[in-house]
């Protein structure tokens, strides 16, 4: 029997909880919770987090550590990530977050890139995979692999541009060769190119594509000065999993159905073109997207679109073993006291 734990996700649109079992690095989901937030509203224009979204963050990880607590999490730790990072009054809300049960830490980008890719690389051992974390205010993108042979060490991840300062990745088989983080979310997208009509002009898209192509293109480069050759595109994020929904027409959603789902370059455009025609309040009438991500959906299809552009893939995966798994395996570690698997350690609260 391992140890339970709960692992809460605090995002520019989402807040997410996972209370999981960990025994011998491996995680068991019991219960996976996700709430559209919206923490990031106005942020990218304001520069500050909007207290009617503070409210509601505060109020959802409040009903999270009660049913933490109720399904036998003995510790939790809680990460906030780019709308945390970008806003100016990011303290307020967590010392109101400390009051209701969690010790909250605002994570940057490197180490939510590195969460992220150990839990989506425990599906892809051996394989070099590049994982696209796509959320509200930004990409995280990092290639490397979960490497199975004895003997194998770890090498530190090679960020385009260091940000700070962080141990090598403890896990002897977790090899990195590059993770960055770069702001390209769906929410920052539709606040600054796709929200001036409804339905966007077809120009502001074009916009968007070419702000996600000034900060995937870089990376790319980076990647391929490293000579790093990932085999598969593999994408994290709500964007990812309503994209499958939508394709399978899945009402309600089925996590068995969406994990690990590939979608081609084709249908992503093709369903781009679909939604950019539609209003808000009409793309939240189509079956598989929840209607409060509607009005960020079509961004986030915009900047996937321009990644599989940008790295030449025609195919990518959607998983859904993302930063919640990297963060419970992390937790762990921390809680036992041995190596942080990504060079990391989080701080954790009794429950």
């Amino acid at each position: 029997m391992g140890q339970c734990y709960a692992v809460i996700d605090i995002g520019t649109v989402t807040a997410r909880l996972a209370v999981s079992e960990v025994a011998d690095g491996r995680v068991t989901l019991v219960r996976k919770i996700s709430t559209i937030c919206n923490l990031g509203q106005d942020v990218d224009r304001t520069g500050v987090l909007a207290p009617e979204a503070c409210d509601r963050v505060v109020a959802c990880v409040a009903g999270y550590v009660a049913t933490a607590r109720e399904l036998g999490a003995g510790m939790s730790a809680c990460m906030l990530t780019s709308a945390a990072r970008d806003a100016s009054n990011s303290d307020n809300l967590l010392v109101r977050l400390r009051a209701v049960g969690v010790e909250p830490q605002v994570i940057p980008g490197e180490i939510e890139g590195r969460l992220t890719f150990l839990g989506v690389a425990q599906d892809f051992p051996g394989k070099k995979i590049l994982v696209a974390d796509n959320g509200g205010g930004s990409t995280e993108l990092a290639c490397g692999r979960l490497v199975t042979e004895p003997g194998a060490v770890a090498a530190p991840a090679m960020p385009v541009s260091a940000t700070s300062d962080l141990a090598a990745p403890a896990n002897p088989g977790l090899l990195m060769d590059l993770v960055v983080s770069t702001d390209v979310g769906c929410r920052r997208l539709t606040d600054r190119f796709l929200s001036k009509t409804d339905p966007p002009a077809a120009t502001d898209r074009a916009d968007a594509h070419a702000f996600a192509a000034s900060l995937f293109g870089p990376v790319v480069a980076r990647l391929r000065e490293l000579g790093a050759a990932p085999e598969a595109l593999v994408v994290t994020g709500g964007t990812a999993t309503t994209l499958v929904a939508v394709t399978k027409q899945l009402v309600p959603y089925d996590s068995a159905q969406v994990h690990l789902a590939q979608i081609g370059r084709p249908q992503v455009a093709d369903l781009e073109e679909r939604l950019g025609s539609l209003t808000a309040a009409e793309r939240a009438e189509v079956p598989g997207i929840q209607p409060k991500r509607a009005p960020v959906f079509l961004a986030g299809t915009v900047a996937l679109g321009e990644l599989m552009g940008q790295t030449g893939f025609d195919m990518m995966t959607v998983s859904e073993s993302d930063l919640l798994v990297g963060m419970s395996l992390a937790l762990d570690a921390a809680a036992r006291g041995t190596a942080s698997p990504v060079g990391w350690t989080p701080v954790f609260a009794a429950l």
